[in-house]
């Protein structure tokens, strides 16, 4: 389909959904790609993965009482999240168990709920794989002023949030209050996630989640610039992810997530510092001293407070 033909659709009275899902889509995803900034600095994927399972109850009963989705989840991830930060205070049990303990049975409850309700496999399939067709106007509003709010915290707790992603101890040792900064990411983790859902479902989540931030993580050492570009991949790829689903009638929470995948894998590739492209061919340059003398460590490997 030409690119005309899907701005005339936009515009089609008949289509309202379109404009909608490309609003939640987009927007979702700036969202996204500035949360995942901080996922990705401080390798909590697990943690974003967990959310999506922990939001799927408040989910399913705010679709059996005909409520707000984004509410309902919002509400149950919040919930799981303070549980876990709560819980893991006691030291014998380490977070990453909690998580698993306690997302996973969220999820669990959420289908033990959604089962009761009529309609119970569309409805799963819904929630799962996200739908641009029953997106409410509400919704559209709700998550246009969840976003809103969540980019207002990060910019008044950046530097925090960032001191906490990069070193815990450090950031204790100077007075911050880890705990709370911990109570405050994992919320803005889960709200970014419960916005996302409509469009892309609760399996696909996580990609939008992370992909974007780990490309933007290839492409850049600063952290500036990396927050800057992981929303605008993230907002792109749903932007191309939707015209190519509806120009050629594919599935689109998995097209949006194929093509902030693809935009990785290029950055993997052709990032200007960090792409195995450009690396090999600097490393085989003749009379390059430093090719032979030195070993390049690889990005994960660098010392996350490089990042400037």
């Amino acid at each position: 389909m030409p690119i005309t033909d899907f701005l005339t659709d936009l515009f089609n009275p008949d289509l309202a959904f379109l404009p909608k899902a490309l609003a939640i889509a987009v927007m979702s995803s700036v969202v996204c790609g500035v949360i995942g900034c901080y996922v990705v600095l401080r390798g909590m994927a697990f943690i974003g993965d967990a959310v999506a399972h922990a939001v799927f109850p408040g989910l399913a009963v705010a679709f059996v009482l005909q409520g707000s989705l984004v509410l309902g989840g919002a509400v149950a991830g919040v919930v799981t999240a303070l549980l876990i930060a709560v819980f893991a205070q006691h030291r014998r049990v380490r977070e990453d168990s909690l998580i698993g303990v306690f997302f996973v049975a969220a999820f669990a409850l959420g289908i033990v709920i959604i089962s009761r309700a009529p309609g119970y496999a569309g409805s799963l399939q819904q929630f799962l794989f996200g739908s641009i067709t029953g997106i409410p106007d509400r919704d559209l509003y709700t998550v246009g002023f969840t976003g809103l709010a969540i980019l207002a915290v990060v910019f008044l707790l950046h530097k925090e949030l960032v001191a906490v992603s990069l070193d815990r101890e450090m950031a204790r040792s100077v007075g911050l209050p880890v705990f709370w900064l911990d109570i405050v990411l994992y919320v803005l983790v889960t709200l970014a996630v419960v916005i996302s859902l409509q469009t892309i479902g609760n399996i696909l989540v996580l990609a939008l989640l992370i992909t974007p931030a780990a490309a933007a993580r290839l492409l850049t050492d600063r952290l500036a610039l990396m927050m800057l570009l992981a929303p605008l991949v993230g907002g792109g790829s749903a932007l191309v992810g939707l015209y190519l689903s509806w120009s050629y009638d594919l599935p689109v929470g998995g097209t949006i997530v194929l093509v902030a995948t693809a935009v990785f894998l290029l950055a993997w590739l052709f990032a200007p510092r960090h792409g195995l492209v450009l690396r090999r061919w600097r490393d085989r340059r003749p009379g390059d001293s430093t090719a032979t003398s030195q070993v390049t460590p690889e990005p994960s490997a660098m010392p996350e407070r490089a990042m400037r």
